[in-house]
């Protein structure tokens, strides 16, 4: 907190936005710095940045908050906003009412690569006891935040000169002015130009913001920043952060550390050339906060090959579900996989190793495991209080859809039979008309079950009440649960597949396995029971892009 407290007079404000922003939207608006100001900012920060994200402070945007959060869950962001005005604004003695709100506008926040003149270092322990500990650095951090109203910003740089402890001192750069405030820590730097104030910890680094603004090169003129500072993400957007060139993002992050640098093989970093730029955007909308993103690729470098998913499989699942991953093409996947394991020596290693653990059974890895599951799939958690489940509450199934059920049925007649090797009983059994088969451990019931739901659907069940759930329909599916319609319905479509999480359900999980004195704390009871889950998917319109989005899909307010 004491870092914060000596920000607050030297940058007049941004963390505070950057931290504080959200919470005091939610109960009082805030000043307008929309999305759109993300270009102009980008204006002022050196191209040698590779990353960057603006945050908005538009109040029609935050307001969409207002229409969230249980009674609960108000009163802790009420009272993290008290706490945060008490422990950083008083002994400040400034408002973020009559002081920040009236010229503050959207803020942006790059990190740049460390300057050769003072870097920040920190010494680690070596991964090799013999060798000695390794130095690492960090990257240098530019804030921007766009002033719109020139008076106001000009009242409250005068108080904080007049802020007891505080001492500033102008410095004159190519005719512009560069503030350093000494508090009680560190000096800090900011530099008014036009209409941004930039800050940084390091003076070199306000200074190539300077140089920026008077034309060198900016994050905006960067190659392949122009396209996705234009791009409107997501709908009421609060935030986006932007990755013009991706791989080279990673190597600047890798280039601080060393010891990552020794430790990741080149082949690593080539794979990261498939992603080429990516902009993602967080908004909030009727539905909760909700997260998108894209990705630009280098189609002649990507291996998998994208397949849209029907959604069939979410209809064989039960309507009290969990959690839930579905996709399609599992053997496409692992075909990729084999694809580049060839460039990947480690991979490769442990590729060939499973092929030969597998083989041993007699069963063909790439065959007889991977090559059938051609079709849809999903991965599922289902709750059970029954049988070997009922200390858990819960047991797994798996769903595979495809086109070559002979090779299928051959694969699990062969796990069978291993099975049998190993003192498990193998038992048949029928439910509602289909022929399953259950792997019995003496003295605990079922514990895994296997079979067909119709001539292209198998499934696998962990604990033998799922196998019920799944193959016995009593007329409502996932599909039909008023809280996946809820998480997932506004997602995309098409889509190759979903992740669902019950947020209502794995909280009743987690009060299940809580204790007494190690119960869930209140905090985080409130935040939970105020989300109705999280739901996420992705897609591909052509073999250059991927886009994925994220709900967060929040219960309005009781009337």
């Amino acid at each position: 907190m004491s870092k914060i407290k000596i920000l607050i007079p030297a940058i007049g404000v941004a963390g505070v936005i950057a931290g504080s922003v959200a919470a005091y939207m939610y109960f009082k608006g805030g000043p307008s710095g929309d999305i759109s100001g993300a270009a102009g900012s980008a204006k002022v920060v050196p191209d040698e940045a590779f990353v960057a994200t603006y945050i908005s402070t538009d109040p029609k945007v935050w307001a969409k908050l207002e229409q969230f959060g249980t009674p609960e869950a108000q009163k802790l962001v009420a009272k993290g906003l008290e706490d945060f005005n008490q422990n950083v604004l008083t002994d400040s003695n400034i408002s973020y009412e009559k002081d920040l709100k009236p010229w503050v506008g959207g803020v942006m926040i790059a990190m740049l690569p460390p300057t050769s003149a003072k870097p920040a270092q920190l010494k680690l322990p070596s991964a090799n006891p013999n060798l000695p500990a390794v130095t690492t650095q960090e990257p240098n951090v530019l804030m921007v935040v766009g002033i719109k109203d020139k008076i106001n910003a000009l009242n409250f740089a005068n108080k904080l000169k007049g802020q007891k402890g505080v001492i500033t001192k102008e410095i004159d750069y190519k005719g512009l002015k560069i503030t350093e405030t000494l508090g009680k820590g560190q000096p800090t730097y900011t530099a008014v130009l036009n209409n941004h104030l930039v800050f940084a910890p390091e003076k070199q680094t306000v200074e190539q913001a300077i140089d920026t603004f008077k034309g060198q090169p900016s994050f905006a003129s960067k190659e392949g920043t122009n396209s996705i500072l234009s791009k409107d993400v997501v709908e009421n957007t609060v935030a986006q952060i932007y990755v013009p060139d991706y791989a080279g993002m990673v190597q600047q992050l890798i280039n601080l550390n060393p010891q990552v640098q020794q430790q990741l093989p080149p082949q690593t970093l080539a794979q990261l050339k498939q992603l080429k730029s990516m902009v993602m955007g967080v908004g909030i909308d009727d539905a909760g906060v909700r997260m998108k993103a894209i990705a630009n690729l280098d189609p002649e470098l990507v291996k998998f090959q994208y397949q849209n998913s029907a959604g069939k499989v979410v209809s064989q699942l039960p309507a009290d579900t969990i959690a839930m991953v579905s996709g399609q093409g599992i053997s496409s996947w692992w075909s990729a996989f084999v694809e580049q394991s060839k460039d990947y020596p480690e991979f490769k290693q442990v590729l060939e190793q499973a092929r030969s653990q597998v083989k041993l059974a007699n069963i063909d890895l790439d065959k007889e495991i991977f090559g059938w599951m051609d079709g849809e799939f999903s991965a599922a958690a289902i709750p059970s209080n029954q049988g070997i489940l009922a200390q858990v509450g819960f047991g797994g199934a798996f769903i595979f859809h495809t086109s070559d059920r002979k090779t299928a049925e051959t694969t699990f007649t062969k796990l069978d039979t291993l099975a049998k090797t190993q003192q498990v009983n193998i038992a048949q059994r029928n439910i509602a008309g289909k022929n399953i088969t259950e792997w019995q451990i003496p003295g605990q019931g079922s514990l895994i079950t296997h079979g067909w739901l119709d001539q292209d659907t198998v499934f696998v069940a962990l604990g033998g009440p799922i196998a019920d759930a799944i193959t016995t329909s009593n007329g409502k599916s996932l599909n039909d649960s008023e809280n996946f319609k809820t998480v997932t319905g506004s997602l995309q479509k098409p889509n190759g597949g979903y992740f669902y999480l019950d947020m209502d359900k794995t909280a009743s999980l987690i009060n299940r396995f809580a204790t007494q004195n190690q119960s869930l704390p209140l905090e985080a009871s409130a935040i939970i029971n105020s989300i109705h889950g999280v739901g996420m998917t992705t897609t591909s319109p052509d073999k250059s892009t991927t886009r994925m989005e994220m709900l967060l899909a929040l219960k309005k307010k009781s009337k």
